[in-house]
């Protein structure tokens, strides 16, 4: 079976991004032969026209399925196929969702992109969304199927704190891990800061990283003594099932599918107010975990949960394999 996925490319840091070649990867290892078509340009209109450059590469490079993640990419890929190849999008949560600037407070941008990915619904062949709450708002029910990204479980190996001398930290200080862009209002990392005033232990300290490469996010997720969580809005954040890979405490807030998949794991915690002294209190006992028992079960709850990627990829296999089907008995009919 020959899959093409249709990305984003434009980010500066990496030509795909790390989950979503990740899928490819675990995807190519069970058979699948996947390629990549990188969206250039940012924008509606500068996403739309590469839906003519797409057509031409698959008119030279057939496939069987067009897999695109995000609902732009969506887009181009409909535009592209016409109907002939069947289309399986992928949410990533803020084209369903949008991007919150404070709680309940969604931008202008993020509403037009929620109403564009709505309005592609109709022309997809596929619908994969990361977690239930995503699945609740999609119309065409009938074609919605739950997969969250899965973890390459032997990319996540486990270490001793001796890592702490490498990265530049200091042995007996406690870090508490922050893995996103502080700037993004979204990502909310006022949150996080509050709940650290208001403990204010002097032994305790914030550790911000944001694009770090993938072994780095390893190694600060096994020296690390709680990760946070304090989004606003998520999909399915790969983050929270990367630390739960590592067996770090955490924190989270019940963006997208993080309550669920931290679930009753000793040592993971859940914060569900958005209020800082609620924050403060969980990070108080996530804190007191790492300390008395170190780390958690939370690799075994992976694979309790089936969401390591060899299982994610014979979900996704499935639904490729509906989908041509369909369009095969479409195609018969007509």
């Amino acid at each position: 079976m020959k899959v093409l996925f249709v990305v984003s490319g434009n980010n500066q840091y990496y030509d795909v991004a790390p989950f979503i070649k990740s899928q490819g990867d675990s995807l190519a290892q069970e058979g699948v032969e996947v390629s990549y078509f990188p969206i250039l340009g940012k924008g509606l209109l500068n996403y739309l026209k590469n839906a003519i450059p797409l057509r031409k590469h698959l008119k030279n490079n057939p496939v069987d399925v067009i897999h695109a993640h995000y609902a732009l990419c969506g887009w181009v890929a409909v535009l592209a196929s016409l109907g002939r190849i069947p289309v399986v999008l992928s949410y990533m949560g803020d084209d369903l969702f949008g991007s919150y600037t404070s709680k309940n407070k969604r931008s202008f941008k993020s509403w037009v992109l929620i109403l564009l990915g709505k309005a592609a619904q109709p022309f997809l062949s596929g619908i994969i969304c990361k977690s239930q709450k995503m699945a609740d708002a999609i119309a065409r029910k009938s074609i919605c199927h739950i997969v969250p990204n899965g973890v390459r479980l032997e990319q996540f190996k486990l270490y001793d704190k001796g890592l702490r001398k490498e990265l530049g930290l200091e042995k007996d200080k406690k870090y508490v891990l922050f893995l996103a862009d502080p700037s993004d209002h979204n990502k909310n990392v006022a949150l996080v800061e509050s709940a650290l005033e208001i403990l204010n232990l002097p032994d305790v300290e914030l550790l911000i990283r944001y694009k770090v490469s993938h072994d780095a996010v390893v190694k600060y997720l096994n020296v690390a003594d709680v990760f946070v969580l304090c989004s606003f809005s998520e999909g399915s954040p790969n983050v929270v099932k990367e630390a739960m890979a590592c067996n770090c405490p955490m924190v989270v807030t019940d963006a997208g599918d993080a309550a669920w998949v931290a679930g009753d794991t000793p040592g993971c915690y859940v914060s569900p107010s958005y209020e800082p002294e609620d924050f403060a209190k969980k990070l108080s006992l996530a804190l007191q975990y790492a300390e008395k028992q170190g780390r958690t079960q939370g690799r075994e709850r992976l694979m309790t949960l089936g969401l390591d990627a060899k299982s994610i990829a014979g979900k996704v296999i499935a639904i490729y394999e509906q989908v041509q089907k369909k369009q095969l008995i479409t195609s018969k009919a007509l």
